[in-house]
């Protein structure tokens, strides 16, 4: 009898140490599990910082991590291909883009329409180009809060026993997700129509969302350097746009930066829509709204 009590505390144990984990394929995506798994196991990540998802090669380690983790959260084949015929086949994925659909006028605005002509894109391949489907979702605070709740309404079908402390993440979440898109906007607003260019075409929920002047972009993936004379095109119309910055990311090399900007005025600034040096945790996300608006503002208005 005296061995069934000892048993008996340590099968309950394993019981309530059981909570479901939860795999994340970009950093994005992590910062916002994060918030919504608070209190329980810490998302993992897929893709390390420096890795494109546009072109990622799976190994069978990652293989084994998908197929290991209780929920993936990724945002579709159209942005990370490599996982596309893999989490076809898992029933343990959530695909954000089955989920989110877009609002028309996201793709019609007077601003995107009046911008259309200085759109420059170095490569038009259908596997990259995303003139027709913007993956960046994370980048537009509404569908963040979408991202959010969709992830705390599976993980409550998943793991009933914590539903309380996922809908108290998810209003916390919530709610600091309103104050701090209030705050970027107030930051913001200053720039708004200041020009610009971006190398990567990753910014339109975020430019549409904060109504900002972005002249073109110069490729479709960050992982393709533009060539020669996609660099002279640029520089021409750099020296003709009147753009105050040209934004590019940290997988750019300097050298192609510099050319680029030689002998114009615009200056030089780095936007990370991966937010690769922010640190996971419950507020994570709203550090990389912070960055994201810090960058375009230092550089937009000249401030070391």
């Amino acid at each position: 009898m005296k061995a069934f009590f000892v048993f008996l505390p340590l099968l309950l144990l394993s019981q309530s140490a059981y909570a479901v984990t939860v795999l994340t394929s970009i950093k994005p995506l992590q910062l916002i599990a994060s918030a919504i798994t608070q209190g329980g196991p810490a998302p993992d990540l897929l893709l390390s910082p420096g890795n494109s998802p546009h072109d990622y090669a799976l190994r069978p380690s990652d293989v084994r991590r998908i197929k290991k983790a209780d929920l993936v959260l990724w945002v579709g084949p159209e942005l990370e291909a490599s996982l596309g015929s893999l989490l076809a086949e898992q029933p343990n994925s959530l695909t954000l883009m089955t989920k989110i659909t877009p609002d028309e006028h996201e793709h019609n605005d007077e601003h995107e329409a009046h911008n259309t002509d200085k759109i420059i894109i170095e490569h038009q391949d259908h596997a990259h180009d995303h003139s027709t489907q913007d993956t960046h979702l994370w980048l537009d605070p509404h569908h963040a809060g979408t991202i959010a709740q969709l992830l705390a309404d599976r993980l409550i079908e998943l793991d009933p026993d914590n539903i309380a402390r996922y809908q108290d993440n998810l209003a916390a979440f919530s709610s600091q997700l309103s104050e701090t898109d209030q705050q970027v906007a107030a930051k913001l607003a200053p720039v708004a129509d200041i020009g610009y260019f971006v190398f990567h075409d990753a910014y339109g929920y975020w430019e549409r969302h904060y109504q900002l002047a972005k002249l073109g972009h110069f490729t479709v993936n960050p992982a393709r350097a533009p060539g020669a004379k996609t660099v002279s095109s640029i520089h021409h119309a750099l020296r003709q746009s009147q753009a105050q910055c040209v934004f590019a990311e940290p997988q750019f090399k300097p050298a192609v930066v510099e050319a680029v900007m030689r002998n114009t005025q615009a200056r030089i600034g780095v936007l990370d829509p991966l937010a690769s040096n922010i640190e996971p945790g419950p507020n994570s996300y709203f550090a990389f709204m912070h960055e994201l608006a810090d960058a375009m503002k230092d550089c937009l208005l000249n401030k070391p």
